[in-house]
């Protein structure tokens, strides 16, 4: 399993299990983004997935009322934390998990190509954001080109894609603490609310630790998507150069 196929597998599994291409919303994407952020295992997800639409599937075959559609990611989000609690009971006393590192599927030359890109399109943002987001901005753009080249030079197996990882989350957590105090209250209240709007329908479903968290990064994805800058994480990378 590609270690950066995270959120494709669970798209993909959730678009197979509900019959038809829905994409993903905010909302959806902010949930895959919290369960990774958890340490929570694709395997977990993926039989959650699976649980909550055998449920769903056995009710609207045992009810004479028409069952309305799984529309949204965080329908499966109960069946999910089950799913992890399983795992951990099957796991004790079985044999501890190989510890030969996984390939990623990514080589040096095209994460640093990736890199680049991210770096070109922060610096394009930066023009038209507001002080001190611009400054982020901007040097978020260059400590990337500097990952760029260290990566570059490095050979595949001398690669540390964790580490990597995670000096580029820390950006963007630096650039969305930066919008945010960039953006002005009345938008930022609007954009919690929306938020609590999109949750509304599932906070039966969810933990209320997860519906915090779950607001958090669809207030983040939505400043993002704002001004035009890329999420940075190695899990956003395409599979496939894009032309």
């Amino acid at each position: 399993m590609n270690y950066f196929n995270y959120f494709t597998e669970i798209e993909t599994r959730f678009q197979q299990r509900r019959g038809s291409i829905l994409m993903l919303s905010t909302l959806d994407w902010a949930l895959i983004e919290t369960w990774r952020e958890a340490g929570i295992p694709l395997e977990a997800v993926l039989r959650g997935i699976d649980n909550a639409f055998d449920n769903h599937d056995k009710q609207a075959l045992s009810s004479t009322r028409r069952q309305r559609k799984i529309n949204g990611l965080a329908w499966c989000a109960q069946a999910v934390l089950e799913a992890v609690e399983q795992s951990r009971e099957a796991a004790i006393g079985a044999a501890p998990a190989s510890t030969q590192p996984r390939d990623s599927g990514f080589d040096s030359a095209r994460i640093a190509r990736y890199l680049e890109h991210n770096a070109a399109a922060l610096d394009a943002a930066a023009a038209n954001l507001p002080s001190p987001a611009n400054t982020t901005a901007s040097q978020a753009a260059s400590r990337q080109r500097e990952l760029a080249v260290s990566l570059d030079a490095q050979s595949p197996g001398a690669l540390n894609l964790e580490e990597a990882d995670r000096t580029l989350t820390v950006l963007e957590e630096k650039l969305f603490a930066a919008l945010l105090t960039a953006t002005p209250e009345e938008e930022l209240v609007t954009l919690r609310a929306d938020a609590a709007t999109a949750l509304a329908p599932y906070r039966g479903k969810m933990q209320a630790v997860q519906i915090k968290q779950v607001q958090q990064q669809f207030l983040q994805k939505r400043l993002l998507e704002a001004h035009s800058l890329p999420r940075l994480s190695l899990f956003y990378m395409p599979h496939q150069d894009e032309g």
